[in-house]
């Protein structure tokens, strides 16, 4: 059916007949995007005027105008009729009349919309005083009636908006820096608002009203496709809920993905997200002409005044070789010759950096249309420059953006690419790949005084998530492809075999700080025998750090921080010679050895409960802030008579209390001399979810009952997970429990990776119970919504579970947890 027979149809059949070839219209699969946008526009704008024909009557000096989105021409499927109904106010009663006769068939057919009824000279009044519907109507668009009056309100808001432009652009700057704080950025976010957030529809319709003013324009290289782009993932998303929605829900992902014919929904977000980069970029290049523009039109009337007229000549101050300032932005020499010197691009960025400048966009094209490659391996100049830029802070990130926005990232380092634009779908990490990888060397180089090799840092920041564009193990990936980028950028062979190495086990220290007994000297000789050597360490450490910090709040504490920080003064330790000898049981302090004998005498469990602090985060070279000790949780110690079901009875309790469980260990005491008998010593620190801490009575009366057996913390914990609603949202990966080879040489250690929820500690103790083992401790560790917990188990008779008794614990555990 062709636009014009559905047209013809709405006309014949009157509303119903509207509904119809609109519903017919969005079914068509041949004309997705901006055809069908704008078809659908001009089939409600014939539907639209046979209202107003039909209701206007004698009314004269009346006109039906289309603002905002819909004047535009483009109505994706569940968008808002923006309308204007114009008159000259001779006949307010007929206008009202008239506007029943076209809101209540909108309203009838459940369509949205936002309408409104002025005379010209009240639309020019409700513009100057809100923003908002003055950016509306400078997409006025004549839909039926008087066209003159349409005509003269375009006339005069257009004129109003340039003569207003140097008091609006900077409100309207002010309004979208605003959204963008509340939204984020669109580039970044799982589930992005496709219209609010930066990046979004909105920054390309205020960049559509900049260029209106005359004032300053957007750079227009991509911004019509990624604009295009947005609205056609919107459209897809509107037909896929059926909702007026601009929020991309992680469970509607996939299905946008098809319908757009996309591969998959990792694909749909990177395109989301290079559309949003491109619109981001034209706004910050934007605004910053906007800036300099009202500035020169501020200082130019002093400057001829005192120059005794004449233009005058902008001040350029040196910053490097070819490099200027000029104006707040780093522009090119007059002398400068990219085509004869393949280092300017990185030289400009470094210097733009090292300044906290902004990099002009016609610098950065110019760069980007005539440098030279760089020959192979770099020159030192360009390796020192790379890490000038890379060391330079929060100002390498916009520096950065703007080389990638003209692509000479990828040009420099064509590994580049695979991780542009990449999506994570880890609720832990807030950024995508590549400006993780940034985000890491702005953390790094504030790390810098910690190492020998800055450089290396700052390159290993760099690269060391570039391997997770390709499948597999993104650590193997990215020791394969880090060796060829430090070869190339002219590294020599011990630095390549360095860098190399902190790509490899960038996870290696937080793993096993986090996961491993750090008491056992196989795992310290494990982590010696990966890193190698006292200077790669020291890099790792700070690396690690950076990492953490750069991936979000979830991901770095002062207690992983103190974790990581002993097992490599351990490691450091062998390094320098002390060799670990095969720890000792630990003897018990005074305070376990009084709750051990009272729970021994009392028969039933003793427990105390005592709050920790860290001390103060030391002094940073480059911030005067002060932190303050950082809460640690607390220390709960349970003693308890030697019995089966210890670890899930705690657990369980702790769950039914809201306890978060950071870390805990189990192990059997012996009596003083004279007593006969073990009792069981727990050492947990915990921390509350949300509230404040239970009592300690509370506590142990609960445990009593859990170990009589006459809590049913499983159905209470069930019961309480019913009475939450609960919430779609994307199905997590099912648990996975992997036995570590070589982990130790007196437990077994059995790794567990599942969705955090309450009571899954308590199942996890319920099931190696079960399975009649003994837990000699546990390293609890959770990201976001990740649990990652590590479990050292013996058999009863306290020696590690062979081979086959091991697998099949873990099976076991994984199809408890799976069920």
């Amino acid at each position: 059916m062709t636009s014009t027979d559905v047209r013809t149809d709405a006309e014949d059949s009157g509303p119903s007949g509207y509904a119809a070839a609109r519903l017919r219209l969005l079914q068509e699969e041949v004309r997705p995007g901006p055809p069908r946008r704008a078809a659908l526009a001009e089939l409600t704008d014939d539907w639209l005027a046979g209202l107003f024909g039909a209701g206007v009557g004698e009314l004269r000096g009346a006109s039906l105008v289309a603002v905002g989105g819909y004047g535009r021409g483009e109505l994706s499927p569940r968008s808002d009729l923006d309308l204007l109904l114009l008159h000259d106010g001779s006949d307010d009663k007929a206008v009202a009349a008239l506007a029943d006769r076209i809101w209540y068939p909108v309203w009838d057919l459940g369509l949205a919309l936002d309408h409104s009824v002025r005379t010209p000279a009240e639309a020019r009044k409700t513009a100057a005083e809100d923003l908002k519907v003055q950016l509306g109507l400078l997409d006025a668009r004549h839909l039926a009636g008087d066209l003159g009056l349409t005509a003269g309100l375009r006339t005069a808001v257009l004129a109003d908006w340039r003569n207003q432009a140097p008091k609006r652009l900077p409100e309207l700057q002010e309004l979208c820096a605003e959204r963008g704080e509340r939204q984020g950025e669109l580039q970044y976010l799982l589930e992005p608002d496709l219209k609010e957030a930066r990046g979004g529809l909105r920054d390309a319709t205020a960049l559509r009203a900049v260029a209106a003013s005359w004032l300053a324009d957007a750079p227009r290289e991509g911004l019509a496709d990624a604009r295009r782009r947005l609205l056609d993932v919107r459209d897809a998303l509107h037909l896929t809920t059926g909702r007026a929605t601009d929020r991309l829900a992680l469970q509607e992902q996939d299905q946008v993905a098809a319908d757009l014919g996309l591969l998959d929904a990792d694909t749909l977000l990177r395109q989301v997200y290079e559309a949003a980069r491109v619109i981001s970029y034209a706004s910050d290049v934007t605004w910053r002409e906007v800036g300099r523009v009202l500035r020169s039109r501020a200082v130019r009337p002093r400057l001829r005044a005192m120059l005794g007229g004449g233009k005058p000549v902008a001040e350029r101050s040196p910053l490097a070789e070819g490099v200027v300032e000029q104006d707040g932005e780093v522009v090119l020499a007059r002398a400068a010759r990219p085509e004869r010197d393949p280092v300017l691009p990185l030289r400009a960025a470094a210097a733009a950096a090292q300044a906290g400048l902004p990099l002009s966009l016609h610098a950065v094209r110019r760069l980007a249309a005539t440098a030279r490659p760089l020959p192979t391996p770099w020159p030192a100049e360009a390796r020192e420059q790379l890490v000038t830029l890379l060391g330079s802070g929060r100002p390498t990130v916009d520096v950065w953006e703007a080389l990638e926005a003209e692509g000479l990232i990828t040009r420099l380092l064509p590994d580049w690419e695979r991780v542009r634009c990449r999506p994570q779908r880890n609720a832990v990490h807030i950024w995508t790949v590549d400006r993780h990888l940034i985000e890491t060397a702005v953390r790094a180089s504030a790390l810098t005084r910690r190492v020998h090799r800055p450089d290396l840092l700052l390159v290993a920041a760099l690269l060391h998530d570039i391997g997770k564009g390709w499948p597999g193990d993104h650590s193997v990936a990215g020791e394969i492809i880090a060796k060829d980028v430090a070869a190339r950028i002219g590294f020599d062979r011990e630095d390549v075999a360095v860098l190399a190495t902190l790509v490899r086990h960038h996870l290696l220290l937080v793993d096993t700080a986090t996961r491993r007994d750090l008491e056992d000297p196989a795992t310290v000789r494990s982590v010696a025998e990966a890193v190698g050597s006292p200077g790669t360490l020291e890099l790792l450490h700070a690396l690690t750090e950076s990492d953490a910090l750069a991936t979000g709040p979830a991901a770095w504490s002062s207690w992983r921080a103190s974790l990581v920080s002993d097992l490599v003064q351990r490691v450091a330790a062998l390094f320098a010679g002390d060799v670990p000898e095969e720890p000792e049981p630990a003897a018990p302090t005074a305070e376990q050895e009084r709750l051990a004998v009272e729970a021994f005498r009392t028969g039933g469990p003793v427990l105390s409960l005592r709050a920790q602090t860290e001390a103060p985060a030391e002094d940073n070279d480059d911030t005067d802030e002060k932190t303050d000790p950082e809460p640690l949780g607390v220390e709960l110690l349970i003693a308890v008579p030697d019995q089966p079901g210890v670890l899930p009875a705690v657990a369980g309790v702790l769950a039914m209390h809201r306890l978060t469980v950071r870390t805990a260990e189990l192990r059997a005491l012996d009596l003083p001399d004279g007593v006969e008998g073990s009792v069981l010593l727990l050492d947990w620190r915990v921390a509350a979810e949300y509230g404040s801490l239970p009592q300690a009575a509370r506590l142990r009366a609960d445990l009593v009952r859990a170990l009589e057996g006459s809590l049913d913390i499983a159905g209470r914990l069930a019961e309480r997970d019913a009475a939450y609603p609960r919430r779609r949202g994307v199905v997590a990966p099912p648990p996975r429990v992997t036995v570590a080879a070589a982990a130790s040489r007196h437990a077994t250690v059995i790794e567990v990776r599942a969705q955090d929820a309450p009571g899954l500690l308590h199942r996890i103790g319920q099931a190696l119970e079960d399975a009649r083992v003994r837990v000699r401790s546990a390293h609890v560790s959770t990201l976001g919504a990740n649990a990652v917990d590590a479990f050292y188990v013996t058999g009863r008779d306290g020696a590690p579970l062979p081979g086959d008794d091991a697998a099949s614990v873990a099976r076991k555990l994984e199809e408890t947890l799976r069920g």
